[in-house]
């Protein structure tokens, strides 16, 4: 199986601060998991495979668990974007979806080792071929890591652009970061803002 070329470089995106968060882009602006080639490419491209990796094995079990882990994912981390703020619904939602990223996260991630390159400086591989249910923790694991860490569960934002959900971790100075990409939604708002100045002149 070919690695990325299900999908050009830039719709998958790796800009959210996260693996797990970056799992979430993968819905946005439409689901991009419409293949295994996809799945694949966007392990190798979060780090949780290096390139080359064998994922060969990989079937539709597969997407089937990462949209599932994803779905669980995206309760937790826009239950806290709310605030704390449930409704007598949300609330067991959340805890199921809880429970189950605690019980995938349970899982060992794939156990790296560093081996020699051509050039003879080190580099990562997997111990061998990595299986679903170890990717599976490694994301899960994140996400846990990442909704009990204050200090990063504090810079969470949702992006400002229109109708844009992706969610990041705001990590520049002053926490000023509006945008989940300058050049896709902070650009988007910057053409905007033109047409709108362009528009008043005009009139």
């Amino acid at each position: 199986m070919a690695l990325g070329t299900a999908t050009g470089a830039l719709e998958l995106r790796f800009d959210a601060g996260r693996i797990c968060l970056d799992l979430l882009a993968t819905t946005h602006p439409e689901e991009r998991f419409d293949s295994v080639e996809v799945l694949c490419a966007w392990i190798v491209g979060a780090g949780l495979a290096p390139p080359g990796t064998p994922l060969t094995h990989a079937d539709a079990s597969w997407l089937a668990g990462f949209c599932e882990l994803r779905g669980c994912i995206d309760q937790l981390v826009r239950g806290d974007l709310a605030s704390g703020l449930w409704t007598s619904y949300d609330r067991p939602s959340y805890d199921i979806a809880l429970a189950r990223v605690n019980d995938i996260a349970r899982v060992a991630p794939p156990a790296p080792r560093a081996v020699r390159g051509e050039d003879g400086t080190l580099v990562r591989q997997l111990d061998h071929p990595p299986e679903c249910p170890a990717l599976l923790g490694a994301v899960a694991r994140d996400a846990l890591e990442l909704l009990t860490d204050p200090a990063a569960r504090a810079g969470l934002r949702e992006c400002e652009g229109d109708n844009c959900p992706i969610v990041y971790v705001d990590t520049s100075r002053g926490r000023r970061r509006r945008w989940c990409s300058s050049e896709v939604c902070g650009n988007r708002e910057r053409v905007a803002r033109h047409r709108r100045r362009a528009a008043l002149t005009r009139a």
